[in-house]
């Protein structure tokens, strides 16, 4: 983490336990960064709030923090059962409730509390059998945790907090009713902590907020572009027959470590994920039709370097944190300026520096006025040279794609043969 993405507030200035500030000691966190610094003192002094702040900023450590502090510091209500969480945090998407609770584990267990983590696709009887048992801090996405609560397994009559992270992503995702299902059978809001957390507080969010927290204060952390600073963009006027030739160009140019490459549909995923694996480039393919199992091996396997990049749509992209991430490229212009943002987003987390490049092809350009009247600044352009444009070799076919569950090493083993032929 870079020292310029910290502030100025160490974490032992605050009124925190003891037993935290020593687990957060041993994991190397001396120092708030901004949106913790601006979060957690009217959190610990028991106020909701509201936080706004890029991804990758520590929103994730702010809202653990005030939860395990309130759950350490006031006692459990009286006659909890113990299939009644203490604390629910509420996340739109399965890879982020797993990132919560990997973040989550080193802090919990100093502090003695137990976690259970709830999504679908996977675990069914597992993941019941959790909640049976009980724990004090439950994780999960709103379906299967809808599913659980409506049979019984478990009740929030006992909950003394609730987090909703990336609230944007809820409303996009169409779980508003789910969470306001939820949020309708807890203790009053006057008897609860609770978080809302979001790289967006639009409208929408802020009313969600004040329907359901107990006036909670509005904290926002924000560079002087709605985008993240650390981050070079560019844009580069394209026909639709060059994108790509123009994208294959710029991988070879750029030679990125870590990339992601989105795209609008599922059809156009297919497309370049055959002609990137064609021309030479280990690609994971994310859509949202890919199953659970399937989608956290890719995500390993791109997570761990044995392919460089991800074509993904924004349905199952959204709520994806995956570290290391140095480009994003915008095959496609997203037709919602709000993704953009989060698109980009996807880099520079943590203090380190990215680079986003979109194209504005004749088929989404119509977008770029709208997202550059929302990140308020003109994205710089980028000429698109002859000597940029590589020449595409043949698309693979796609019964080979790695969303059919080809592992990485068959797949090179196939790539071999065509070459013998």
């Amino acid at each position: 983490m870079s020292d310029q993405h910290l502030s100025d507030t160490p974490f032992s200035a605050l009124p925190l336990h003891p037993t935290l500030i020593q687990a957060l000691d041993k994991i190397g966190f001396h120092h708030c960064t901004p949106i913790q610094a601006a979060a957690l003192p009217p959190l610990l002094d028991g106020q909701d709030v509201a936080g706004q702040a890029q991804t990758g900023t520590g929103k994730t450590a702010a809202f653990l923090l005030a939860t395990l502090q309130r759950l350490l510091t006031e006692p459990a209500p009286k006659g909890r059962r113990r299939n009644q969480p203490r604390a629910l945090m509420l996340a739109p998407s399965r890879e982020l409730a797993i990132q919560i609770h990997k973040d989550a584990i080193p802090l919990a267990r100093a502090a003695g509390l137990s976690l259970g983590l709830v999504y679908g696709g996977a675990g069914y009887e597992e993941q019941r059998q959790t909640l049976t048992d009980g724990v004090d801090i439950l994780i999960g996405t709103p379906g299967r945790l809808i599913d659980y609560f409506k049979q019984h397994v478990y009740d929030l009559k006992a909950l003394q907090v609730v987090v909703l992270d990336e609230a944007d992503r809820m409303f996009d995702l169409g779980f508003i009713k789910d969470i306001r299902f939820l949020l309708r059978r807890m203790p009053d809001a006057e008897h609860r902590l609770s978080m809302l957390f979001s790289a967006t507080l639009s409208y929408r969010v802020k009313e969600l907020a004040y329907e359901h927290m107990n006036n909670p204060q509005t904290v926002t952390v924000s560079s002087d572009s709605i985008a993240g600073e650390r981050i070079e963009e560019s844009i580069y006027y394209t026909a639709n027959d060059e994108k790509i030739p123009l994208l294959l160009g710029l991988l070879q140019s750029l030679q990125p470590e870590r990339g992601m490459i989105f795209v609008n549909t599922k059809r156009v995923a297919d497309k370049l994920w055959s002609y990137l694996e064609g021309n030479g480039w280990s690609t994971a393919l994310l859509t949202g039709d890919v199953p659970q199992r399937k989608r956290m091996s890719l995500l390993k396997s791109f997570q761990d370097g044995e392919r460089r990049l991800m074509v993904a749509t924004d349905v199952a992209a959204r709520g994806l944190h995956i570290p290391g991430v140095t480009h994003v490229f915008n095959f496609d212009l997203p037709q919602d300026a709000e993704d953009y943002v989060h698109r980009i987003g996807r880099t520079a987390r943590a203090g380190a520096s990215g680079i986003a490049v979109s194209f504005a092809c004749e088929e989404y350009a119509f977008s770029l006025p709208e997202i550059e009247i929302y990140i308020s600044r003109s994205i710089p352009s980028q000429p698109v040279s002859n000597d940029l444009l590589a020449k595409p070799k043949p698309p693979v076919s796609r019964k080979n794609s790695p969303s059919e569950g080809t592992p990485p090493a068959r797949r090179r083993s196939h790539g071999s043969r065509r070459q013998a032929r």
